[in-house]
């Protein structure tokens, strides 16, 4: 047997290993992060619940992004020092406390406060994984492992959303919660039984020091930062389209049904299918051309969710989420690839400015819509990832 023939069966079997592992992660990816938009998909029963206007629910609901972002930077500050396995299942198993109380309370404040609670859950484990794999992959793999993670959150966006609205439907909001919180608890049993227990080289800081200087390395890395921004616009763009386009999905010309508005959640399906591509797309054409690549889509995206017709809307949709999951995994993956040192740091640091991003977008837009007109939107959404193209450049193809 020849040298050729002994390596092809290698490579076969490292493929067949990888796609198990990466499967996975994004199970586990889906089960970290499912209760985060979920609930948006209940607003209507929610508002009827609890008494209050449509803009205080949003608003209470939304509250777990500003969780996410300050336990981003809460373990970019002091993260050196936690144990990834352990620190990831338990963050999931604290995240069902408030998922279980969630189907509690009847106080509009305490339910803010429990998705604030969420979301400093689900941004703890979301951002010790992305240190786990970058650290527990080779430089070929961490990319492929971080898109399978990416697209364990898209489909949590899909079918976590989907799942709610059906539970909630069938069996009330408090069973809806109480299933979140079961959720939560196969993720954390998950990451138990297959991510293998880190070693002790996570010192407090990479450099002995105080746990607090850990941020000032990622911060000195021009392409660190360059991420960071992209990060920050990437959900600024997401959450500002597709928060306010459903209003223009229930309006005239359009005029959807709220069971109708339902179905839109399908727009996500494509993203599932194409955002395990990133990692070979940046290996192709590099960071800087994928991710310039991948927003130019979802400008086309955009500019199609100003024409009067539900299925052009529908592709702009599909579009918009395909190139901006795209973008989001090869910039993550830069993140890690990047980050020789204090990785929790700078995924914690990402990860802050991805979800502040989240909250700027859901405000500035809003007030664009309201004061001007979608149009005005679409074209700010526009020239915000025109920007994040623009800081794009900042990146460089691994030299490995």
């Amino acid at each position: 047997m020849t040298t050729s023939e002994h390596i092809e069966p290698t490579r076969l079997r490292m493929a067949a290993a990888d796609g198990w592992r990466f499967g996975i992660i994004a199970v586990i990816a889906f089960l970290t992060l499912v209760d985060l938009f979920a609930t948006q998909a209940i607003l209507p029963s929610l508002v009827i619940r609890f008494g209050v206007s449509r803009a205080t629910m949003g608003f209470a609901v939304n509250a777990s992004t500003f969780g996410m972002a300050l336990a981003g930077m809460a373990v970019a500050l002091f993260g050196q020092g936690i144990d990834r396995r352990n620190g990831i299942w338990m963050s999931l198993v604290a995240l069902a406390v408030p998922t279980t109380l969630l189907s509690q309370t009847d106080s509009i404040v305490v339910f803010a406060l429990l998705r604030v609670a969420q979301g400093l859950c689900m941004s703890t484990a979301f951002t010790l994984t992305m240190a786990y794999l970058a650290e527990h992959f080779s430089s070929r793999q961490a990319t492929g492992a971080l898109a399978a993670y990416v697209t364990g959150n898209v489909a949590s966006n899909f079918f976590g959303r989907l799942m709610s609205a059906a539970v909630a439907d069938t069996f009330g909001i408090s069973t809806n919660f109480l299933t979140f919180a079961a959720l939560n608890l196969i993720g954390a049993a998950l990451v138990w039984a297959t991510l293998q227990k880190t070693s002790g080289m996570m010192r407090a800081s990479a450099d002995g020091g105080h746990p607090r200087s850990a941020w000032k390395g990622p911060l000195a890395n021009a392409e660190l930062r360059a991420c960071f921004g992209i990060g920050f616009l990437i959900l600024f763009v997401f959450i500002g389209t597709f928060t306010y386009v459903n209003f223009q999905l229930v309006a005239a010309p359009l005029s959807l049904t709220p069971m109708a508005l339902g179905a839109v959640y399908f727009v996500f399906l494509p993203s599932m299918l194409t955002t395990p591509l990133a990692g070979r797309v940046a290996s192709a054409i590099g960071p800087r051309a994928g991710v310039g690549a991948t927003l130019g889509l979802a400008i086309v995206g955009l500019l199609l969710l100003l024409a009067p017709s539900l299925p052009v809307v529908l592709a702009g949709m599909s579009l918009v989420a395909i190139g901006t999951f795209l973008a989001q995994a090869i910039a993550t993956g830069h993140v890690s690839r990047t980050a020789s040192r204090d990785r929790a740091a700078a995924s914690g640091i990402y990860l802050a400015s991805y979800y502040a991003g989240g909250l700027a977008g859901s405000l500035v837009i809003g007030q664009i819509y309201d004061r001007i007109g979608w149009t005005a939107c679409v074209a700010a959404l526009a020239v915000v990832l025109v920007a994040a193209i623009v800081a794009a450049r900042a990146l460089k193809a691994p030299t490995t």
